[in-house]
């Protein structure tokens, strides 16, 4: 816990740690987002193969 205040008093420590928050926020976006496309993307897919598969 002494490191991380120290980091947070310190302007470098502080703007490390603000990246640090802004990679994290960028890859639960990223997470998110391609959990939800995947899906849909996987659902077009099963349409369009039981369209071509039916005869």
């Amino acid at each position: 816990m002494h490191v991380v205040r120290k980091l947070i008093d310190d302007k470098i420590g502080a703007t490390a740690i603000e990246y640090g928050l802004i990679a994290g926020l960028i890859a639960v976006a990223l997470i998110v987002s391609l959990g939800l496309l995947g899906s849909n993307i996987s659902n077009m897919f099963n349409f369009f193969a039981n369209k071509v598969s039916a005869p």
